[in-house]
C-alpha cells in the first residue's frame, strides 16, 4: 500500500469516527430533524380554529429585513431574529404542557405557527403578548413608536430580553423614552404580582446564554448583575417587563441540550409563563 492510499484511508477513518460522535449529538439537539422533507413544510398544523394565544415576536430595525435569518447580535433588522425559531418552539411546548392556555405550537424548522410582528401592519393589536430580543440594538421610526405606545396603552404587554451591559441599557432606555417620555422604569421587587401570578418566583438567578456558560461565566460585557424592571400605566398595570443582563430566550432554545443547566431552563420557563398569564389576565 502506498503512502497516499494509507493517508486517504486514515482520513476516511477519522471522518467516519467524527460522524459517529457528532451525529448523535445533533440528533439529540434537533430530535425531530430525521425526515428532511418535513423541514420544508414544517411540522405544525395550521391554526384552523384560532388559538387563544400566539407567540408574537417583534420586528424592529426600521423594517428592513423581514426574512427568517438568524440574528446574532448585529445592529439592524436581523438582531430581532436571535434564537428564532427554536426559542419559541420550545417555549410553546412548555407553555402548553405546564398550563391550560390554548396556544399554537410552533415549528422548530421554519417558525410556522409563530407570529412576527411588523408594527406598521398594525396587526400587533391582535396579540396580548409581544416578545422583543436584543433590545440594546433596536430602533424604530416615529410611526412605529406611536403604534407601539398605542398597543401598550390599549392593553398590550411587552417582554424584552437578551441585552447586556451598560451600553446596551443606555440604548434601550433612549428608545423607551421615545415611547414613554413620562413613565419611569422601576425595579420589580420579589413580591411583585407578576412573579406570583402562577409560579411563586422568590428565587432570582442570572439566566445566561449558552456561550457565556462555555466561557465559564453567567454574564456578558459588563452586565454582571441581573435586573428585573418594568413600566406601568396609570392604573398600576405592568406594560413592559424588562429582563436585563440575562437571556431567557437562549435558555428556552437550549431546553433539549444536556449541556445547558436544567434549573436555569426551568426558571426561564416559569418567568415567561408568568408573564404570559399576567398579560392575558390584566
Amino acid at each position: 500500500m502506498n503512502r497516499l492510499s494509507s493517508k486517504w484511508q486514515l482520513n476516511s477513518l477519522i471522518l467516519t469516527l467524527l460522524l459517529l460522535v457528532v451525529t448523535p449529538v445533533f440528533a439529540q439537539r434537533f430530535p425531530y430533524r430525521v425526515q428532511p422533507e418535513r423541514e420544508l413544510s414544517g411540522n405544525t398544523p395550521a391554526d384552523i380554529n384560532g388559538s387563544e394565544f400566539h407567540f408574537a415576536r417583534l420586528i424592529y430595525g426600521g423594517g428592513n429585513d423581514f426574512g427568517g435569518g438568524r440574528g446574532r447580535g448585529g445592529r439592524g433588522g436581523n438582531s430581532w431574529t436571535t434564537d428564532w425559531p427554536e426559542a419559541e418552539h420550545f417555549f410553546m411546548q412548555g407553555l402548553l404542557r405546564l398550563t391550560r392556555v390554548d396556544g399554537t405550537e410552533i415549528s422548530v424548522y421554519n417558525g410556522e405557527g409563530g407570529e412576527r410582528i411588523n408594527l406598521t401592519d398594525r396587526n400587533v393589536f391582535d396579540y396580548p403578548w409581544l416578545y422583543a430580543v436584543e433590545v440594546g440594538y433596536w430602533s424604530f421610526n416615529a410611526e412605529e413608536i406611536a403604534i407601539l405606545r398605542e398597543y401598550l396603552m390599549k392593553g398590550g404587554f411587552l417582554m424584552v430580553d437578551d441585552f447586556h451591559g451598560s451600553q446596551e441599557w443606555s440604548s434601550f432606555v433612549t428608545t423607551m423614552q421615545r415611547i414613554f417620555p413620562d413613565r419611569p422604569i422601576v425595579d420589580l421587587e420579589t413580591d411583585n404580582e407578576v412573579f406570583h401570578v402562577l409560579y411563586d418566583l422568590d428565587e432570582k438567578i442570572q439566566i445566561p446564554g449558552l456561550a457565556s456558560l462555555y466561557n465559564g461565566v453567567t454574564y456578558e460585557k459588563d452586565g454582571v448583575d441581573p435586573t428585573w424592571r418594568g413600566i406601568y400605566d396609570d392604573e398600576g398595570r405592568l406594560l413592559v417587563v424588562i429582563n436585563h443582563n440575562m437571556d431567557l430566550g437562549d435558555a428556552w432554545e437550549q431546553a433539549d441540550n444536556p449541556g445547558y443547566p436544567e434549573p436555569m431552563t426551568a426558571l426561564a420557563y416559569r418567568f415567561a409563563v408568568n408573564y404570559v398569564i399576567y398579560s392575558m389576565t390584566h
